[in-house]
């Protein structure tokens, strides 16, 4: 390797981070929008709540499934054709939702969007960015990518109310659908790509994911990224209904007024940018905590603190002060266990197939993101409102917390039992 080249590996800032940013930001402030239109697509139908929510769990389940698969795409055909390929499902996918006018055909719409956000998300553009960056800046080259994807969220929530105000939500999915096509613009910058070792690139696909799923370590860390998955995705999604109708009153003379906060539909929506604005400093913090300390010791704190946060809300009355104070808490926890599990992952099992290896681990998350987002509607439509499915969430990221402190943080071509010579 050049001198010159040796430098540019070294640094933090290149342009693959820059465009894998970029390119996360769009997608997730689309993707953590979908809260919004909960009540607007019920009222234009009259359809129960479980309706859209069963749509919205669909494109999550969609997601996971597609998410090795484009991983696997990305590191057989070429990042580049992965990412077109999500962006033009992603799009496509909006403007049938727009058109849908039955639930079967919203319902179906969405696992094209699911699709196109694994093919433009996390599990292809992280790989891009950790393939890129040196071992002394992986993981918090990881975090800051993350924090990008946060930052989505800080102006996705209120773009999509402020656009609802103006217009109909069937016309705020179709600028949505171009808006995902943007992201097509910053491909050029991801160009570098850094060389995996000679070991790795001597295995085959196949090893290495028989390698991983017969592995307890990396079956742990399935089950855990469960909880994540369900958690983020039943906020996401139902949080901002749950806020509007079960906060209390925004008093007149409160801080939030002043603010121009005078529903709790824009708390709402405020709370989702709240989480998305300080997951950034979280997912940062992720990535810069993740360089010095055990990865698993620290997603255990992280799944502890989220399952204390989340029982202390639900335990005390719902106002104006306690959403904020929630959505402070796991904002700053929110993506926080991305940058960790992705490098753990890369870690333990090595970058050559890190998109797949990760993809598989993000199927989990999903199977988490669908079971939070459906048991949400179904549960709300059943008793009226969300306890039973947030003590639901409680429970499985307590579980999470204990799941992860047996992985065995060690690179497994390390593990290999040395092959004794014949007697």
């Amino acid at each position: 390797m050049s001198t010159h080249a040796a430098h540019a590996s070294s640094r933090l800032i290149t342009p693959v981070l820059i465009g894998g940013s970029i390119i996360l930001l769009i997608n997730f402030a689309l993707r953590a929008s979908f809260g919004m239109f909960q009540i607007p697509v019920a009222e234009t139908f009259g359809w129960p709540r479980a309706e859209f929510s069963l749509a919205i769990a669909i494109q999550n389940l969609a997601w996971g499934i597609g998410q090795p698969l484009f991983g696997a795409l990305a590191e057989r055909w070429g990042d580049r054709w992965a990412i077109i390929l999500g962006a033009a499902l992603y799009s496509f996918g909006l403007l049938m939702t727009a058109m849908a006018t039955t639930p079967e055909a919203m319902q179906m719409w969405e696992i094209a969007v699911g699709f196109g956000i694994a093919g433009t998300g996390f599990g292809v553009i992280l790989a891009i960015v950790g393939r890129a960056a040196s071992e002394e800046n992986r993981s918090l080259a990881l975090g800051i990518a993350t924090a990008a994807g946060s930052a989505g969220q800080v102006i996705g929530a209120p773009l999509a109310e402020g656009l609802l105000s103006i217009m109909p939500w069937t016309q705020v999915f179709m600028v949505f659908a171009g808006l995902v096509l943007t992201t097509l613009l910053f491909l050029p910058l991801l160009k570098s790509r850094a060389p995996a070792s000679r070991t790795e690139l001597e295995e085959s696909m196949g090893t290495v994911l028989k390698r991983a799923f017969t592995d307890p370590s990396y079956l742990m860390i399935f089950a855990g990224f469960f909880s994540c998955g369900y958690q983020l995705a039943f906020i996401t999604a139902h949080f901002p209904a749950m806020v509007t109708e079960m906060c209390g009153p925004i008093a007149p003379d409160s801080g939030l007024a002043a603010l121009g906060i005078t529903t709790t539909s824009a708390l709402g929506a405020v709370a989702i940018s709240v989480i998305g604005l300080t997951n950034i400093v979280g997912s940062i913090l992720s990535g810069w905590l993740g360089k010095r300390y055990s990865r698993k010791y620290l997603l255990a704190g992280i799944y502890t603190l989220r399952t204390l946060i989340a029982a202390w809300f639900i335990l005390t009355p719902i106002t104006p002060a306690t959403v904020l104070i929630f959505s402070l808490g796991m904002g700053s926890l929110w993506l926080a266990t991305v940058p960790l599990t992705s490098g753990l992952v890369a870690y333990i099992y090595g970058l050559r197939y890190m998109g797949t290896l990760y993809g598989f681990v993000f199927l989990s998350h999903q199977l988490g993101s669908f079971m939070g987002v459906w048991l949400g509607g179904r549960l709300y439509d059943a008793y009226g409102d969300y306890t039973i499915v947030w003590w639901v969430g409680v429970g499985v990221g307590a579980f999470s917390a204990l799941i992860h402190l047996p992985v065995r943080e060690v690179p497994a071509l390390l593990r290999r039992e040395p092959r004794t010579a014949p007697a």
